[in-house]
């Protein structure tokens, strides 16, 4: 994640500077003295997380980030409790009194994760709900199949085939980086080696599914999330 920190006091962006630097996803973008600063860096550089203390002059922290048309990730820190409502209407990832520990650190930055990753897998289902085929290299021709027409896709190490009603196609991708290009809401991958449309499963017996007449293995893993994707659970 992408961050900057927000704060006039320079021991105070030494101190969270050193902390960042423990956190294996954060990476430090920029070090600012003053909200009009990072108000302007907003404006042109993507970023995930903001630490910002909320007293500075000229700017407070509270004023910046209702001034922001693009809001990132937002942790307030702050010396004085007095500004927790704000901090709550602004819906804030978490509110942290100075002196701040590593601890307390570590809280907050976990929480700002979850949100992160939250926001970008519903940004990736909602894009992948939106399309209507992917395009595939298959023997050599950049195929269009469309999503409604793939039944199930078959493993074979560093291919798969695609199956449709009326072709099959195979083609050099791995089952996982196939099953990042469909939208969940309507695929699923039942097993280690296969992937299904939810639509064109016909019946389950035990621990088998069947696509028309064509059988296949559901892993024991999968089986509990596959029957409630199925809503028979």
């Amino acid at each position: 994640m992408n961050c900057i920190i927000v704060d006039d006091n320079k021991m105070a962006r030494t101190a969270i500077r050193m902390m960042i630097e423990q956190v294996d996803f954060l990476k430090l973008k920029h070090e600012c003295s003053n909200p009009i600063e990072a108000f302007n860096l907003l404006k042109t550089e993507e970023i995930d997380l903001l630490f910002l203390d909320v007293e500075m002059p000229g700017m407070t922290g509270v004023e910046l980030v209702k001034n922001l048309e693009k809001r990132p990730i937002i942790i307030l820190i702050t010396a004085k409790k007095d500004y927790a409502i704000e901090a709550f209407e602004l819906n804030v990832a978490d509110y942290i009194i100075k002196p701040v520990s590593l601890s307390r650190f570590t809280m907050a930055v976990s929480r700002a994760k979850e949100l992160y990753d939250n926001n970008n897998k519903k940004n990736n289902d909602s894009v992948k709900k939106d399309k209507e085929y992917i395009f595939a290299r298959s023997n050599n021709i950049l195929a269009k199949i469309k999503i409604d027409e793939i039944k199930y896709i078959q493993a074979l190490g560093d291919y798969v085939n695609i199956f449709t009603d009326e072709k099959r196609y195979t083609v050099h991708i791995t089952l996982k980086g196939i099953e990042e290009k469909l939208p969940a809401d309507k695929f699923y991958r039942l097993h280690r080696s296969y992937i299904t449309s939810l639509n064109h499963i016909d019946n389950i017996e035990e621990s088998t599914a069947y696509i028309g007449k064509h059988p296949l293995p559901i892993g024991e893993q999968f089986k509990k999330e596959l029957l409630k994707k199925l809503n028979l659970i």
